[in-house]
């Protein structure tokens, strides 16, 4: 009897380390999911969209990207969506929400939003599902032509420095 309780208690235990890991492995995926990486335009940020988009997902991203700029000193976000194909995208219906929401978010704290790297095929989908907000937000192809235009906007050009 004192064995199985020994047992018992052991197993408790390592159940208890295995759900510690496990929120620690939540927590990870969580922080690399929209990584947030500062640009080169002083004050803007960027945030590649990548792997699979479920609602939940969606929310924690909103969520993510409001308490950093929240906490720092943002005026421009440019959200990548490049590496999103319909594949990755799981509720197709809800997409076009949940970039609507996205951008009226952002939008809300003062903060410009600006959408890259859309597919031919995300686009439609996002007008299909009648989300006709979003066609007022600056997008652009690339991130390369987002930043050109930020740089335009702010009177900064790249310099070929001589050495």
């Amino acid at each position: 009897m004192t064995n199985e309780l020994t047992e018992i208690q052991e197993l408790k235990k390592e159940i208890t380390q295995l759900k510690k890991q496990l929120e620690e492995s939540e927590e990870l995926i969580r922080d690399i999911s929209a990584p947030i990486i500062p640009s080169i335009v002083p004050e803007t940020i960027l945030v590649p969209i990548t792997g699979r988009l479920s609602p939940e997902r969606f929310e924690m991203i909103i969520t993510k990207i409001l308490n950093v700029t929240y906490e720092e000193d943002i005026n421009t976000i440019i959200i990548d969506f490049s590496a999103i194909s319909e594949k990755e995208i799981c509720e197709m219906n809800v997409f076009g929400t949940y970039v609507d929401n996205l951008a009226k978010a952002i939008s809300l704290m003062g903060i410009e939003v600006i959408f890259v790297g859309f597919t031919p095929s995300l686009t439609q989908v996002i007008v299909n599902f009648g989300v006709r907000e979003i066609l007022g937000v600056k997008s652009f192809l690339t991130f390369k032509t987002a930043l050109q235009y930020l740089m335009n906007q702010r009177g900064m050009k790249f310099q070929t420095i001589k050495e």
